[in-house]
């Protein structure tokens, strides 16, 4: 099977002329025997243009695998990046048979017997899954999300050619250090499989929903987890408008740029509070609730691929987002010397020249008009030719960014993103900088050293009585240590005392 598959793919290159990105050593007479073979095609249109309907043509996983790349503008030209962009996950549904055929399977008995109704037309369609709705045993309205049949044996194939060309590529490719082939492949790998398994999904929809519990604005459906599993997922069923319905939902009297707004505050507040967050904002993903417990709220679905942002991401994302709108760049290029992804040696004048050369010409708008998505991207092609490596979780955040300014500029043209962000990035570096920071890393470590305290004068004469021969440096780190263990028993000693004070006052 995957030898012909491999033909198609061969054929699909020839035929829209892609031979043009066979470059490296020894593939010279490659590329003439495809301009032989396939002397007729036409190689008159833009490269990314091609390359983008060949993707379509191979099918949903390479679908998928232009979506990922459109995502990499550190690793990938930009008339390429923007022509992937456009690619449309979105495939005809398989057949109801099948459908009974996944659901007997999976709960391993008819699925008459697990659900009171259950309607085999389906309602969305995608490369991954499709959706169902259906009624619960006790009369509960529920979506049912179903895989398709043979899709793990689909990308299983159609991943490991890509492994092969990556191989390739690294061997041959002039840049091959540069486009990083394998590391690609590997991080499509991973979240194509992630998506592949239901009761991940079911569990990243459930996290969203509880870090959003009470919210005001959002609201994730209820999942079901007695009836998922990793071919099935079950989730509550809401009434609701898809986002860019404008008419409807302004028939349904929603104030539309308060939603613009509150779309926004909604990601900000995955990224900063949570470090947790949807992936995939498309608007086929985003609904308004119309029914009356939720009107006006956010309806989120299809939580395949997450993000997740380490305490060092969200920094690295501050620091940037504040320093380019203070014109700072050189606080921009010492951030990403911090994060340790600029490779040793940078200077960090060179690095903060190039950003200033890419950014500046940004500030001929005005605020409202700046996409601080495409600020991320300008930054990721800033730091390319530093060699600097851009983390999959910021690839991800960046297109999910501007997912979402496209959404809110939608809704309302006038939409002031950076107005939004900024007491989000405000407060996390308060959190992260501030008396609350402080207070917070006092609140942890305290219970530690009070525990250690009746141990340090044991430690301190055992030290005292140990073997002159010890070396220099064991000496040093342990003085360094005894010095922040007695500024903490000092900070605790004070508090105490305070602590009594109070205790007496009353």
């Amino acid at each position: 099977m995957r030898s012909f598959r491999l033909l198609r793919i061969i054929s699909t290159i020839g035929r829209h002329g892609l031979d043009e990105f066979l470059v490296g050593r020894g593939l010279g007479i490659v590329r003439l025997a495809f301009r032989v073979a396939f002397f007729w095609a036409d190689r008159s249109g833009p490269r990314g243009e091609r390359l983008r309907v060949a993707f379509q043509e191979l099918g949903p996983i390479f679908v998928k695998f232009g979506q990922l790349l459109s995502i990499r503008p550190d690793l990938i030209p930009t008339d390429i990046t923007e022509e992937l962009s456009k690619l449309q996950d979105s495939v005809p549904p398989f057949p109801a048979a099948q459908v009974v055929e996944t659901l007997d399977r999976a709960y391993g008995k008819p699925h008459a017997e697990v659900f009171r109704k259950f309607d085999l037309t389906p309602v969305a369609s995608a490369s991954v899954a499709q959706v169902h709705f259906a009624e619960l045993p006790d009369g509960r309205e529920v979506a049912v999300k179903i895989l398709r049949p043979r899709i793990v044996e689909t990308i299983n194939n159609d991943t490991g050619i890509l492994y092969v060309v990556a191989g390739l590529i690294e061997r041959l490719h002039p840049l091959s250090d540069l486009l990083r082939a394998r590391e690609v492949v590997q991080e499509f790998d991973k979240i194509i499989h992630d998506e592949l398994d239901l009761l991940r999904e079911a569990s990243s929809m459930s996290t969203v929903r509880r870090n959003f519990a009470g919210s005001t604005i959002l609201y994730v459906p209820d999942v079901y987890f007695d009836w998922c599993t990793k071919e099935v997922m079950v989730m509550e069923r809401i009434d609701a408008i898809p986002v860019n319905d404008l008419e409807a939902i302004r028939a349904a009297g929603i104030d539309i740029p308060q939603l613009g707004r509150n779309g926004v505050e909604i990601f900000f507040t995955q990224v900063f509070r949570d470090g947790f967050f949807h992936a995939d904002m498309h608007p086929g993903n985003i609904f308004v609730a119309t029914d009356p417990a939720n009107h006006g709220k956010y309806i989120a679905v299809d939580f395949g691929i997450v993000g997740t942002l380490s305490e060092t991401d969200k920094r690295y994302l501050a620091v940037n987002f504040l320093a380019f709108f203070r014109r700072d760049y050189r606080r921009v290029a010492t951030a990403h010397v911090e994060s340790g992804w600029v490779p040793p040696g940078t200077r960090v004048d060179e690095l903060e020249a190039e950003i200033r050369v890419v950014c500046e010409p940004i500030f001929d708008r005005p605020l409202s008009e700046i996409s601080l998505g495409k600020v991320l991207l300008q930054l990721f092609r800033a730091s390319r030719r530093f060699n600097v490596e851009i983390q999959p979780q910021l690839t991800l955040l960046q297109k999910t960014l501007l997912n979402v300014e496209g959404l809110g500029r939608q809704l309302d043209p006038d939409l002031d993103l950076w107005t939004t962000a900024m007491p989000f990035l405000e407060r996390w570096m308060e959190d992260q900088i501030g008396p609350r920071a402080l207070a917070r890393r006092f609140e942890t470590e305290a219970p530690y050293l009070i525990a250690a305290l009746p141990e340090l004068p044991r430690l301190i004469h055992q030290r005292l009585l140990a073997p002159q021969t010890a070396s220099d440096i064991a000496l040093k780190e342990l003085a360094a240590t005894q010095r922040v263990r007695n500024r903490w028993l000092a900070i605790v000693a004070a508090l105490l005392v305070l602590v009594a004070v109070e205790l007496a006052v009353r």
